[in-house]
């Protein structure tokens, strides 16, 4: 990653709480960068971001959070941030995650916690759950993707520009297209950019999960969303559903700000 990267995260995380730790997790995949806040005694919440996001990008939402929770944010391996990945164990298969977080919960001295995940890391999150670890006590699912419906091939079709050939202008316009315009937090604009030069491992994919968790599951919705079809996978989710109007896929963390708190109350 650039400096430029580096500055942009940092600029983001220095939007975190006073008292908020970095933590570097060693697991058979490389270091995870963990940022982490909350009571020490205070139950603990795992939060993971989207795709080609960080940990940084829950800014908006840890002090909310942080009230009743022990938070803790890890870059994803092999995404954008400050985990490094181990050059000769890359994260390959569901199994590969499942492992990564077993291996992280461990270094962390966490037996069990809440999951809450979006887009991507919703799809991360209920992948693990569906393992049945017994590690996850509740999960919630930020807009997730790919966990109940595809997505929309009009979403694709103007996402595509932007990842065969990555550039700061084809990041801001497709998410000025994707929020529908909103007026997104400067901060966390610039670190998108920054990191549209970012060459990690192939996220891993797969058909959309089945099964039951076996543990409470709440799913939050951007009514907004471009990524799938909302109606579609609030009918699918055989869950909690909650739509919040007015807010879009990738804008969902910021834009739900304090409002995540009392949704995992």
């Amino acid at each position: 990653m650039s400096q430029q990267f580096f500055d942009a995260y940092d600029k983001v995380m220095a939007r975190w709480p006073e008292g908020t730790e970095r933590l570097d997790v060693a697991t058979p995949y490389g270091t995870t960068c963990v940022h982490a806040l909350g009571p020490r005694d205070a139950p603990p919440l795992l939060l993971l971001p989207g795709g080609g996001a960080t940990g940084a990008t829950w800014f908006a939402n840890t002090g909310p959070l942080s009230a009743a929770h022990r938070v803790y944010a890890p870059d994803l391996i092999g995404e954008p941030g400050r985990s490094v990945a181990a050059p000769d164990r890359p994260i390959r298969t569901v199994a590969d995650l499942a492992g990564w977080l077993d291996a992280l919960l461990d270094g962390l001295g966490v037996p069990e916690a809440d999951l809450c995940g979006h887009s991507y890391g919703a799809w991360i999150a209920l992948q693990y759950a569906l393992r049945g670890t017994g590690r996850v006590r509740r999960l919630t699912l930020l807009d997730p993707t790919r966990c109940y419906a595809g997505f929309a091939p009009g979403y694709l079709l103007r996402a595509l520009p932007m990842l065969l050939r990555p550039t700061p202008g084809r990041v801001r316009r497709f998410l000025d297209w994707e929020t529908r315009g909103a007026d997104l937090d400067a901060d966390w604009l610039a670190l998108q950019e920054a990191a549209a030069g970012f060459r990690g491992a192939r996220p891993v994919t797969g058909r959309l999960p089945v099964g039951d968790a076996a543990v409470p599951v709440r799913v939050v919705l951007a009514g907004d969303s471009r990524a799938h079809d909302v109606t579609r996978v609030a009918a699918r989710a055989g869950a909690a559903v909650t739509v919040i109007p007015g807010v879009s896929h990738h804008g969902m963390p910021q834009q739900l700000g304090s409002e995540l708190a009392e949704l995992l109350a």
